[in-house]
């Protein structure tokens, strides 16, 4: 199983590592990841593998939107299912 995580900002030193320390904290493979700085905005999207995930889903996403809370940035986690079901309608 796999999520789709989108962090969007204003762009800052450590985003990338921060979210990683996330997905390394609840065994989330980092699979695939893009990024771009769109003049000061921060945009990265990210696949995970959640097969091993040490935590619930609902923990590790979480974990992921207090992340976002903390250093005033939107990250949201999708797990595949729901992405790929809003894509098929």
């Amino acid at each position: 199983m796999k999520t789709v995580v989108s962090v969007i900002g204003k762009d800052a030193v450590g985003i990338i590592a921060d979210v990683s320390a996330v997905c390394n904290e609840c065994n989330a493979n980092i699979v695939d990841i893009t990024q771009s700085v769109l003049q000061d905005m921060f945009v990265m999207v990210m696949l995970t593998e959640i097969k091993d995930l040490n935590c619930s889903f609902t923990d590790y996403s979480n974990k992921m939107k207090k992340l976002g809370e903390d250093r005033g940035l939107d990250i949201r986690v999708m797990h595949e299912d729901v992405f790929n079901s809003m894509h098929r309608i």
